[in-house]
């Protein structure tokens, strides 16, 4: 019997709502998103009101399916995943979209920002937009940003000034950068997993990590190191990435719909993240903590030396002289 002519016979034979239903069905769409925050946090929430934004507006014809707590990996995994065509949307911060975008580096830059105001005008403005562009021919882009407030150093002594870091071992994130960083400081940076920051901490594997507030404190980190110095040296933000190959599968609508809600979830990450970090730090000084002010000029100008790398460095330089025209609002 011929195939063709049966699979026609079978489709005229259907009643219309049927074939409707039929059509209906072939039109919805799946997302798949992995990360590797837990749900409580303020990215994962906003992600997740995203994702009801979307399934709303589209009347129920583009979902996105979560798997947060690291399911399927850590950013860098994750990110190959949807390169391959195996994910379609993960989160990412600048510092792991580094190694596949080299401009991003530029937010590991100590003291690039002189203030949250001109961090937000340039995450959300016209150069942002712009940067969240620049992956695409590595297969993917950003359709969002969000805030991971300032990072700055934490251990199990005070530290006032760059000579309080002489000689210790400190965690950081694994780039060119913050490891030059912290041996411009004098200390030694020891590149180790997230996870295993609380444990190296309490056993004397390090003496000190840097992160923003609620790292500090969610994480229990502030129970082995209780001293947070507040010398604030990088905003990071984080990214909601795109598969290209997926974002070219979208029509116009789709496209539209999609891009609404990641805006509206770049507000609602903010207003989130601002209630989280008043939040953590209240709960730590409680338990103890100690947060020092320090003179950041010191810092500043211990770390001055980078500056000079990346204006030598052609991918970079650029975006760094668009960044410091940006100027705050006097």
């Amino acid at each position: 019997m011929n195939l063709k002519k049966l699979a026609q016979g079978i489709l005229l034979a259907l009643p219309v709502t049927a074939m409707s239903l039929a059509a209906q069905a072939a039109d919805k769409i799946t997302l798949k998103l992995a990360h590797n925050l837990d749900n409580s946090h303020v990215v994962s929430q906003a992600l997740e009101a995203m994702a009801k934004e979307v399934e709303k507006e589209s009347g129920g014809s583009i979902r996105m399916r979560i798997y947060p707590g690291g399911q399927m990996g850590g950013p860098r995994e994750t990110i190959e995943l949807m390169q391959n065509g195996a994910l379609d949307m993960t989160k990412g911060s600048a510092s792991e979209i580094e190694p596949f975008a080299k401009p991003f580096a530029l937010f590991s830059l100590p003291y690039l920002f002189t203030s949250q105001e001109q961090f937000n005008k340039v995450i959300y403005g016209d150069i942002g937009r712009e940067m969240m562009q620049i992956p695409k021919d590595k297969g993917f882009v950003a359709l969002a940003a969000y805030q991971a407030g300032s990072r700055s150093f934490y251990a199990k002594k005070p530290i006032h000034t760059p000579a309080d870091l002489k000689g210790l071992k400190i965690r950081v994130v694994a780039t060119p950068t913050t490891l030059k960083m912290i041996e411009l400081l004098g200390g030694a940076p020891t590149p180790i997993p997230f996870g295993e920051v609380y444990t190296a901490l309490q056993q004397g594997v390090i003496d000190a990590a840097e992160n923003n507030e609620p790292s500090y404190y969610q994480t229990r980190h502030a129970e082995v190191a209780k001293y947070y110095a507040e010398d604030g040296h990088t905003m990071v933000p984080d990214y909601l990435l795109i598969s290209t190959q997926t974002w070219n599968k979208l029509d116009d609508k789709q496209k539209q719909i999609l891009t609404a809600a990641a805006q509206h979830s770049e507000t609602y990450e903010a207003k989130l993240w601002d209630e989280v970090v008043a939040d953590s730090r209240k709960k730590a000084e409680a338990d103890g903590s100690q947060f020092i002010q320090v003179d950041k000029k010191a810092f500043r100008d211990a770390l001055a030396p980078l500056y000079e790398d990346f204006r030598k460095d052609p991918e970079i330089a650029p975006w760094l002289e668009k960044v410091e025209g940006v100027e705050a609002s006097k």
